[in-house]
Formats: structure tokens, sequence, C-alpha cells
């Protein structure tokens, strides 16, 4: 099965994406993993992406199409695959269905104000990279377990995420009536409990 995920920044889909890469044998794909992956290989896209960021530049969408091309033509996504942060907006589903047409579209939805809260509360730990919420920690400043000290990171603060938000709204959402018109949308309650979204979204594929 041919999946992709839609969702605002916190909204757990790459926690979501992991449970049903396994219960439907797909493997996922995030845009994040591709870039380092080609970049590591260097390959031809993973190099001309590379160029770009390192002067701090967008990557083209012309790149990031031909980085999902080559790596949907891969033998491990011969029976499917799960898109996760691609496409991002209207013009890069297009292209992607004139490489391989999805089946599904999953949008995750939650609550800009719940979103808010779970990211402006998440701490990373510095030392073994734990991730945490103070509203399940005893003390919010170190880690459970390792005991080091525990960041907020900038991009958990609530002017950036508020920035996010924003830029999901503008870019990327329109994307839910565009899948939604052509018959492909599934949309999901991200506001519960992980294992209930997850059997929610393994409902709505059947």
């Amino acid at each position: 099965m041919k999946l992709i995920f839609l969702g605002p920044p916190g909204a757990g889909k790459g926690t979501q994406a992991t449970g049903v890469s396994t219960s439907l044998n797909v493997p996922h794909l995030s845009t994040g993993d591709m870039f380092r992956a080609a970049i590591k290989n260097e390959t031809p896209t993973g190099l001309k992406a590379k160029s770009y960021m390192d002067k701090g530049q967008l990557v083209p969408d012309s790149v990031v199409i031909d980085m999902v091309r080559e790596r949907l033509a891969m033998d491990d996504c011969k029976g499917g695959y799960l898109l996760d942060g691609f496409p991002r907006t209207v013009e890069q589903a297009k292209a992607l269905d004139e490489i391989s047409t999805p089946d599904a579209v999953i949008n995750i939805e939650v609550p800009d104000e719940k979103l808010m809260s779970r990211l402006t509360g998440r701490r990373v730990c510095g030392k073994c990279q734990g991730t945490f919420h103070i509203t399940k920690l005893a003390n919010e400043k170190t880690c459970p377990v390792c005991g080091a000290d525990l960041i907020h990171r900038d991009d958990d603060k609530p002017e950036t995420i508020s920035n996010r938000l924003r830029v999901y709204h503008e870019q990327t959402a329109p994307l839910i009536g565009y899948y939604q018109g052509n018959g492909k949308l599934r949309t999901v309650d991200g506001d519960n409990r992980p294992e209930d979204v997850l059997k929610a979204i393994l409902a709505s594929l059947e």
C-alpha cells in the first residue's frame, strides 16, 4: 500500500508512521532521512541538495522530487511505502502523482492549542537524546533515564511553534483539499492516546 501522512508539527506523525509501517510491512520514508542518506552516499541528487544546504538555501522542488523519485524506485518500495514530510505543497503532490500515485492519504488532526501544549512542554536530554514532556517529569530539569540536563530546544519555544504552525496552515494544509478532491483523504483524530490513533488509522485503511 502506498501511503502519505499529513499533519501539523507535533501531531505525532513520526510515532504513528513507525506503527503503521510495521503493521503493513512497508518502509517509512521521511524526507529528512532521504536527504541524509543521499548526502552520505554522495548520490548526484544528494550532492545537489548539499550544495544548496551548505549555502543556507532551501533545496528546490526539482531536487527534492528527484530524490523522492530515486527512493521510490528502490526494491524495498515495490510493495508500497509510507511518505512522511513529502509532499509539502500541492505542486509537489502533483509531481508525486506523475511518479507514483498514493492509495490513501492519512491526515492526523490536532487542534493548534493542543499542539502548543505538546511542543512547548517537550524537553530533550543532551546526553542520551531521550524526549520527555514536563507533565510526565518529576523534575523537568534532569533526565529521568541518565540524570543529564534536559534542554528546551529553540524549536519547541512558543514563538517558533507559532511560526511553524502558520507555515503549515499556509503551505501544507491546502493538500487536505487536494486529496479530499480525489477521494484519497482519510482524517483521524490525533488528540487521543497513541495506541488509539494507530487503531483509527489502520481501521480507516481497511
